[in-house]
């Protein structure tokens, strides 16, 4: 499998595609993804059985989520890309790429990304969605108002791709869901020490939700559709 059939930064030049500089910089962009690849895709995805965002292994992936992994990091991409929002050289900054496949209530609330954080870009991989503006992604005007879009919101289906410039005003999240939600995501951060700090979080976090699981499904149950925290 040839990476660069994967993502193809001439896709990004669709009619179709959204991109912004204010309130903050971010692009929207349709079909990214090979139609042909969706099959394999969807079978090499990771089989996580807790809820959230998990640091990528690669051991757990099959081929193809792998090549998409290494498509999405590349320097060239990562260039490609943050031009569009203004970044330069988006590609020099160390990466780190966690994969969701399941959400509970909790997740989705409204945020900036941290400080460490130049951008965040994610590619979804949902064969289908539901009729319902639940877990659908937002970008938002406000930090606590779910309502107060910027743009359409995104739904997860498979090939849509976002990326924005982090910002103390690049609010986003989606409304309560819960349920498979496959996304790769992909973050360009300020140095290896918080790329090692954040993975090691992100290793202690999911052996947490292996023994209390139930606990997490269960505080995310009633929150707020404008629950908010700042990064």
């Amino acid at each position: 499998m040839l990476v660069a059939t994967l993502l193809d930064p001439a896709r990004l030049d669709r009619p179709d595609t959204l991109i912004r500089r204010d309130p903050f910089p971010f692009m929207i962009a349709h079909g990214q993804l090979p139609e042909q690849l969706r099959a394999d895709l969807g079978h090499d995805f990771p089989k996580y059985s807790g809820a959230g965002f998990f640091p990528y292994d690669e051991q757990e992936c099959g081929p193809s989520i792998r090549a998409l992994v290494a498509a999405i990091t590349s320097p060239a991409f990562a260039s490609a890309v943050g031009a569009k929002l203004g970044i330069d050289n988006l590609g020099q900054y160390p990466t780190l790429v966690t994969i969701c496949r399941h959400l509970n209530k909790r997740h989705g609330t409204i945020h900036t990304d941290s400080k460490s954080k130049i951008a965040t870009a994610l590619i979804y991989l949902n064969s289908s969605w539901h009729d319902t503006s639940d877990g659908c992604l937002r970008f938002l005007a406000k930090i606590d108002d779910i309502d107060a879009t910027i743009a359409p919101e995104v739904k997860p289906l498979y090939g849509e791709f976002v990326i924005f410039k982090r910002a103390d005003n690049s609010f986003h999240g989606h409304l309560p869901y819960e349920g498979e939600r496959r996304v790769v995501q992909v973050a360009w951060l300020t140095s290896e020490e918080e790329k090692l700090r954040k993975t090691q979080r992100g290793i202690a976090t999911r052996f947490f939700k292996k023994i209390a699981g139930g606990l997490d499904r269960k505080f995310g149950a009633g929150r707020d559709r404008n629950a908010a925290h700042r990064d």
